[in-house]
C-alpha cells in the first residue's frame, strides 16, 4: 500500500507512524530506513531534506528527531482535560447532542484520566433524569456511562415521538369534526344588506313610483347611497 507523501503541512508524528508501520514490515535496517524515508516526502518537506548537509545523519533516530523538530509547528492543537471543564449542556440541547460533543472531546484528549471523564457529566449536564441516575449510582466505567446514556436518549426520543403522534392525531380529529362552511350563504350575507320584513299585501300607490321616490328624497325620508 503506497504511503501518502508528507508536504510539511500536517502532523509529522502521524506521518512517521504510518511510515514505520508499513516500511518495518519489510525491513528494520537503520540505513535502509534513512534511504527510504525521503521517498515519502514532497513539497517543502522534501526541500528541507535535500538541504541537509552531507553525512550529517548517522542514525534513523537522528533523522526522526530533526524531522519532528523542523515541522513541530504543523502539529495540530492538542486538546487537554481543560476542554472538559468548559463543556456545558445548553438550555435546549438534547442529551444526544451533548454526548456527541462530550465523546468528541474525549477522543481528542490523548492522556485523559477515565475517572475525570466519568465525573464530568454530573456537573456538565442540566438537572434531568439521567443526571439523577448518575447521582444515585455512579457509572462503573466509560462503557457503562455510554450504555446508560444511550438508554436515556432512546427513552427521551420515544416519548417525543409518541407526543408528536398524539398531537397530530388530535389535530386530525379536530379538523374532521369541523362542519364545512357554506360558501353561497357567506357570499350573500357579505354582499347584500339585511332586508326588512315582508308582508302579504301592501297599500296601493296613488302616484307613480318616480313621484313617490322624488318626494321621499325631498323630505329626506330616504337618503341616496
Amino acid at each position: 500500500m503506497p504511503i501518502e507523501k508528507y508536504d510539511g503541512s500536517t502532523d509529522p508524528e502521524e506521518h512517521l507512524n504510518v511510515f514505520l508501520m508499513q516500511v518495518t514490515l519489510s525491513t528494520q535496517d537503520d540505513s535502509t530506513l534513512c534511504r527510504i524515508f525521503p521517498t515519502s516526502l514532497k513539497g517543502r518537506a522534501l526541500s528541507w531534506f535535500t538541504r541537509l548537509p552531507n553525512s550529517s545523519i548517522d542514525l534513523f533516530s537522528e533523522l526522526v528527531s530533526q524531522f519532528t523538530l523542523q515541522f513541530a509547528t504543523s502539529k495540530p492543537y492538542k486538546t487537554t482535560s481543560l476542554a472538559l471543564a468548559r463543556i456545558r449542556q445548553e438550555k435546549k440541547e438534547s442529551l444526544r447532542s451533548f454526548m456527541d460533543r462530550f465523546n468528541k472531546i474525549i477522543m481528542e484528549i490523548g492522556d485523559l484520566n477515565p475517572a475525570v471523564a466519568m465525573d464530568r457529566p454530573n456537573t456538565s449536564l442540566r438537572p434531568r433524569p439521567f443526571v439523577n441516575s448518575l447521582c444515585k449510582k455512579s457509572a462503573g466505567d466509560m462503557n457503562d456511562l455510554q450504555r446508560r446514556a444511550e438508554k436515556y436518549m432512546q427513552m427521551k426520543e420515544l416519548v417525543e415521538t409518541r407526543n408528536q403522534a398524539r398531537a397530530e392525531e388530535g389535530y386530525n380529529r379536530r379538523e374532521s369534526g369541523r362542519e364545512p362552511m357554506k360558501k353561497g350563504n357567506t357570499e350573500q350575507s357579505s354582499t347584500q344588506p339585511p332586508r326588512g320584513p315582508r308582508y302579504a299585501a301592501y297599500t296601493p300607490l296613488n302616484a307613480s313610483r318616480a313621484k313617490v321616490m322624488e318626494q321621499a328624497l325631498a323630505s329626506e325620508i330616504l337618503i341616496m347611497p
